[in-house]
C-alpha cells in the first residue's frame, strides 16, 4: 500500500487536500481519473507550473489517469484567484494559439506517458452553455455567502480592489468543469495550485449536491525559495518551460545557480532520487548537486541531448575559460547597447539594463561598462559581452 499523501509531502508537492484518509484509500483501491486545468493566459508555461506537472507525473507513474484541461473557455473570463486586478481579456484567436502551444508543451513533457494522459478543452461545453440553464441548474446549489469566504475573494474585497461580476462567475465555471468531468469522464480528483483551493472545494460541493458522488481536491504549494520568494523569474523575465522561448542553456543555468539552501527541496521536487541519495549528494559537493539538478530538470522539460549540450557549454565557459561555443548577439552599427539588449529580450527592460550598468553588472572583454548611452561600433565586433556573472555573448556588429 502506497501512502500517496505522505509521498506528496515528502517530495514537497503537497499544500493541502480534502479527506486525506479517504483520498489515500481511494488511490490505493483503484486507478482513478484526476484532472488539473491550465488557463491559456500566456503563450507558454513558466517554471512555477512545474510543481503541478510533477504532481501529475507522480500519479501517472503509479498508473492513474490524468486529464489536462485546457482552459479555452475559462480563459475568456479570467481567474481572479491570487490576483490583485482583473486579467487582460484576450481575443479568441490568441486564446486558441495559446492552447495549441500549451498542448505542444504538455505532449513533449509527458512524452513517456502518452497512454496515461488525455487533453480536453473546456470550451467544448462552456461555449454551449445556456445562461438560463446554468442559473437554474447551479444557481440554487451555490451559496454567495460561501463564495465570499474563499480567500481569493476575501483578499480582493479586503483591499477594496474591484472584483468584476465576470470574474466572480469564474468560480462557477471552474466548478462546472469539475461537475462535467465527474459526470462524463468519471473524474474523482481535481489538483490545482494553492490559490485554487476555494474553487476546487466549491466544485466538490456541487458534485455532491447534483451528481450525488464524493469527489476530492488536492493543492500543490507555490514554487518558492527558502526565503519565501517566488521562483521562476530572472532579470530577463519569466523562466519559460518552452524551449522555443527560453534556450536550454539559459534554462540549465537558471537551475544551476539556485541558492545552496534550495537544492535539497528542488531535487526532491524535480528528481526521482531518494531522500538519502540527495542528502549524500549535497553533503559531498553542493556544486555537483546543483549540476545534477540542472541536468535533470532540463532533461525533463527539454531533452537529454539538450541538457548535455547545456552542461558542456557551461563547462567550456566556466571551467575551461573558453568562449568558442557561446551565443552571438547581433548589433547594428552605431546602435545603443541598451536598445539592443531590450529589443531582443536579453534584458527585460531599459530600466533593468540601466540598473545593471549602474551596478557594474555589464562588461565587454572584462571592461566594466559605465555609460548607459554606450554606442556599439565596428571596433566591438568579436568581443565578449558579459551580463551579470553567468550570461556571455559574442558581439557581432553588422
Amino acid at each position: 500500500m502506497i501512502d500517496y499523501i505522505q509521498l506528496f509531502k515528502d517530495r514537497n508537492l503537497f499544500n493541502q487536500c480534502t479527506n486525506e484518509i479517504e483520498l489515500n484509500n481511494l488511490l490505493n483501491k483503484k486507478k482513478i481519473i484526476f484532472y488539473i486545468g491550465f488557463d491559456a493566459t500566456a503563450d507558454a508555461l513558466h517554471a512555477g507550473s512545474l510543481v503541478q506537472l510533477r504532481a501529475i507525473k507522480t500519479l501517472i507513474k503509479h498508473g492513474h489517469q490524468a486529464i489536462v484541461l485546457l482552459g479555452g473557455g475559462t480563459t475568456k473570463i479570467g481567474d481572479p484567484s491570487g490576483k490583485d486586478a482583473s486579467r487582460q481579456i484576450l481575443t479568441y484567436e490568441t486564446i486558441q494559439e495559446n492552447i495549441e502551444n500549451f498542448k505542444r508543451i504538455f505532449e513533449h513533457y509527458f512524452r513517456d506517458f502518452k497512454e496515461n494522459i488525455k487533453f480536453i478543452n473546456n470550451d467544448q461545453w462552456l461555449d454551449k452553455l445556456n445562461y438560463i440553464e446554468l442559473l437554474r441548474d447551479l444557481g440554487s446549489q451555490v451559496s454567495i455567502n460561501r463564495m465570499l469566504t474563499f480567500e481569493s475573494v476575501k483578499e480582493r474585497l479586503k483591499r477594496e480592489q474591484s472584483l468584476s461580476f465576470l470574474e466572480f462567475n469564474y468560480m462557477i465555471l471552474q466548478s462546472y468543469d469539475f461537475l462535467h468531468l465527474n459526470k462524463h469522464e468519471n473524474c474523482e480528483l481535481q489538483i490545482g495550485g494553492s490559490d485554487q483551493w476555494g474553487n476546487i472545494v466549491l466544485g466538490m460541493e456541487i458534485i455532491s449536491k447534483i451528481n450525488k458522488k464524493d469527489a476530492f481536491g488536492l493543492t500543490t504549494p507555490l514554487l518558492t525559495t527558502s526565503t519565501g520568494k517566488k521562483m521562476g523569474k530572472t532579470e530577463q523575465g519569466a523562466v519559460w518551460i518552452d524551449q522555443n522561448k527560453y534556450s536550454s542553456y539559459d534554462f540549465y543555468q537558471y537551475w544551476r545557480n539556485v541558492d545552496d539552501n534550495d537544492v535539497e527541496k528542488l531535487l526532491l521536487i524535480f528528481s526521482d532520487l531518494d531522500k538519502e541519495e540527495i542528502k549524500i549528494l549535497i553533503k559531498e559537493d553542493i556544486n555537483n548537486a546543483k549540476k545534477k539538478l540542472a541536468y535533470l530538470v532540463t532533461t525533463d522539460c527539454h531533452s537529454e541531448s539538450s541538457a548535455q549540450e547545456a552542461e558542456e557549454k557551461a563547462r567550456s565557459i566556466f571551467e575551461n575559460n573558453s568562449y568558442d561555443n557561446i551565443d552571438e548577439i547581433n548589433f547594428k552599427i552605431d546602435s545603443k547597447l541598451i536598445d539592443t539588449l531590450t529589443s531582443n529580450s536579453t534584458v527585460s527592460s531599459k530600466s533593468e539594463a540601466k540598473r545593471l550598468i549602474e551596478g557594474g553588472g555589464i562588461k565587454i572583454d572584462d571592461e566594466q561598462i559605465n555609460d548607459i548611452n554606450l554606442t556599439i561600433n565596428k571596433s566591438y565586433n568579436g568581443k565578449i559581452l558579459k551580463i551579470g556573472k553567468k550570461k556571455y555573448f559574442k558581439i557581432i556588429v553588422k
